[in-house]
């Protein structure tokens, strides 16, 4: 039986990408408190597909992937690009990873449980390696109490969307903490979408520990949302725009955006 996929190709057609997409597989991904945390990630495959192949083999993503089963990190990350790259005689690999990460919540005052955080890893090999890490983190609502008191958490105010390229490894669990510790509760009436995203921008360009980021905040308003995003140290194609356009397929949430505020931080 004839190899179609791997024929000659007359046509001299370039596609861009071509792969298997929304996979569920069990990873195993690092944990500072606990070493390690299984979760269950969605995972998306592609090649490039040079003009002289009619075709790839679909089955070999997958055969790929289970080399890796119960070790992934970001160093097998680069290791699955690479034989990507490596059997399927691609000029261009691209894995993406969506995956739910927890922590734990709670004092000796409080009730313990686990809060989620989605996060989502994007990574590239052509020349040279790309890594994007990507994390959602809700921000709550405090309402203004009596004089004297502390506020009192009133629900979620919206949300933040950070986009990170590292210098050195960084635990998910310190971004988190990084974007919480600046989005703590504050009256409905003192936060905006614009001041919050300033400060986020500036504490993260302050850790010195990035090439690059990109923040998005959204504020849940009744009927609409408002967003801000800051980037730096400017627009990275297809990036960009990508997690700028993920904030209009909420649902409920797609709906009129009253203030589109893009702020560039220059170095």
């Amino acid at each position: 039986m004839k190899d179609i996929q791997n024929l000659h190709d007359s046509r001299r057609i370039n596609i861009r990408k071509v792969g298997v997409k929304s996979i569920s597989y069990p990873i195993i991904v690092l944990d500072r408190a606990s070493t390690t945390q299984q979760t269950l990630a969605r995972v998306n495959m592609y090649v490039n597909l040079p003009h002289r192949f009619k075709g790839t083999h679909m089955s070999r993503f997958v055969e790929i992937l289970n080399r890796f089963h119960g070790q992934f990190n970001i160093k097998t990350c680069h290791l699955i690009l690479e034989e990507m790259k490596r059997r399927l005689e691609a000029e261009s690999a691209h894995l993406e990873i969506e995956f739910p990460f927890f922590l734990a919540t709670g004092s000796e005052e409080q009730e313990p449980g686990m809060a989620r955080y989605d996060c989502r890893l994007h990574g590239t090999l052509a020349q040279a390696f790309d890594l994007v890490i990507e994390v959602d983190v809700p921000v709550a609502l405090s309402i203004r109490s009596n004089l004297g008191q502390a506020p009192v958490l009133g629900g979620i105010w919206g949300g933040v969307t950070a986009a990170v390229r590292m210098k050195h490894f960084l635990w998910i669990e310190d971004l988190i903490a990084l974007i919480r510790q600046e989005t703590a509760p504050r009256t409905a009436q003192s936060e905006t979408v614009e001041s919050l995203c300033c400060r986020l921008s500036d504490a993260l360009r302050a850790t010195g520990s990035f090439h690059w980021y990109k923040v998005v905040v959204k504020n849940i308003s009744s009927g609409y949302s408002t967003f801000a995003s800051s980037e730096w140290p400017g627009t990275v194609p297809d990036r960009a725009d990508a997690l700028e356009g993920a904030w209009y397929s909420d649902g409920a949430l797609d709906a009129v955006c009253l203030s589109h505020v893009q702020q560039t931080i220059k170095s």
